[in-house]
């Protein structure tokens, strides 16, 4: 005997909310990804917390510990430039296991620099960090160049779910695992666990099949395939608005610094009430990615994503104006739930509607935005507090973030309108693809894109 129709109905609508897994079942390429993804995610959050420590213990110095965190973002960000071109001239593969295997070397000399008699010499850590950040960053563009060719248009939003999950679970396990690992194996333990995780995923990416991009622009002039990837992304009616909205969010609506001024002034709170705030959003993302089975449905995924960042505006308001921990919690809950949602319907936006053969570039792009653009957000919101105070300074972080998106809407209607393209949709993107596929070599590239295979087993 079966359920009972309203049972049935009930049960068929949680299933349709919850994470479509798609994506694992039909593509053994992404399922590499995916199980890459983690155990790098966690051998990242090991590290993340092993760096400053072991810089603070041997300097005491906080300025020191954020120079050692800037340089790792400075070399990010010339890595990722530089590792988006790179991403769309040659086998995207090797560029992912040439920025694995440099973080097995870059973690190994950490580890040996962290057992020697005297004590460890600081500016091994810095030229480990550089070193680390700038060839790492290679693979993480190529990945996010190629991952999109693994599986069908239609299911770009639940593979940007299903990566969004990893990150996050690793967001909230590995740094509390990091800070165990330092006490019971210390600091050379730390970094060898981190050194062997890195070996695992360089051992999984090598399992992918070449990755070529469509067309061959190794003749094609470096700066000539920068401007290339920057019209596109700054002229087409999709992907530039996209920019813009993503980087208002990390401008405004990025809360996180004021955190433990607000705990201390307007909560009352110690150091525990910190940890708990600090951890909330990581809580609202997981959820939210654990619930994405709607953003693979949705028709205007454009209007959504307005609407995800508006979520994020509201929640940091919320913040600003809460007189109380639970409150101030629950905005913070909101506000991941919110940022995960934006995350999810932006990637499959942007990688829908970039030409593979752009991709590299484009999200290398993106990728140096949101580095500065989370530096900035972190400036401006530390300079509007000595002025507003720190509840008015991440209130007026919210409103900003809402103007922002009012504004973006009005003046970028095919924002509001688009969707993610799916392998049957016409390529509003087409006439890009077209021209850019001619920049170099003069000839269209006939091959077709790999986001239209789908690569099931």
């Amino acid at each position: 005997m079966g359920l009972p129709s309203p049972i049935r109905e009930d049960a068929v609508k949680l299933a349709r909310l919850m994470i479509d897994t798609t994506p694992l079942r039909i593509s053994r390429e992404f399922r590499i990804v995916f199980t890459a993804r983690i155990v790098s995610v966690f051998g990242l959050g090991f590290a993340a917390v092993a760096l400053p420590t072991q810089v603070y213990e041997l300097t005491g110095s906080s300025l020191l510990v954020a120079t050692v965190h800037t340089a790792n973002a400075v070399s990010v960000l010339c890595g990722t430039l530089v590792g988006g071109v790179l991403a769309d001239r040659g086998d995207r593969r090797r560029l992912i296991v040439v920025g694995r295997a440099s973080a097995v070397a870059g973690y190994t000399a950490l580890a040996a620099n962290s057992v020697l008699p005297e004590q460890p010499l600081l500016w091994v850590v810095y030229a480990a960090a550089v070193f680390i950040g700038f060839l790492g960053s290679f693979s993480a563009v190529a990945l996010q160049a190629a991952a999109p060719g693994f599986v069908p248009r239609d299911k770009l939003p639940a593979a940007g779910a299903l990566l969004a999950l990893n990150g996050e679970l690793g967001a909230v396990l590995a740094p509390a695992l990091g800070g165990v690992l330092i006490a019971t194996a210390g600091m050379g333990g730390n970094y060898a666990l981190t050194a062997l995780l890195s070996l695992v995923t360089t051992v999984l990416v090598w399992r992918l099949p070449r990755l070529e991009p469509d067309t061959d622009q190794r003749g094609e002039p470096v700066l000539r395939a920068v401007a290339a990837g920057a019209r596109f992304a700054t002229r087409h009616r999709v992907v530039g608005p996209l920019l813009l909205l993503g980087f208002a969010q990390l401008l405004f609506a990025a809360p996180h610094v004021l955190i433990n001024e607000f705990t201390d002034t307007v909560l009352g709170g110690g150091p525990a009430t910190v940890g708990l705030l600090y951890t909330a959003p990581a809580l609202g993302a997981l959820a939210g990615s654990l619930t994405s089975g709607w953003t693979g449905r949705v028709r205007r995924a454009g209007a959504a994503l307005l609407g995800s960042v508006a979520v994020c505006g509201a929640a940091v308001l919320g913040l600003g104006l809460s007189p109380a921990f639970p409150l101030a919690f629950a905005f913070l809950v909101l506000l991941g739930y919110g940022q995960v949602s934006e995350e999810i319907l932006r990637y499959a936006l942007l990688q829908s509607h970039t030409p593979a053969a752009l991709r590299g570039r484009v999200n290398s792009v993106w990728t140096a935005q949101a580095t500065v653009g989370d530096s900035a957000g972190a400036l401006t919101l530390g300079a509007l507090a000595p002025l507003l105070g720190v509840a008015f300074a991440i209130a007026a972080g919210g409103v900003l973030t809402l103007l922002s998106v009012a504004a973006l809407a009005l003046a970028f209607p095919g924002l509001r309108a688009a969707r993610v393209l799916t392998d049957s949709t016409p390529d509003d993107g087409a006439q890009e693809r077209r021209t850019t596929a001619t920049s170099g070599a003069g000839r269209p590239d006939p091959r077709p894109s790999p986001t239209t295979t789908d690569h099931e087993e």
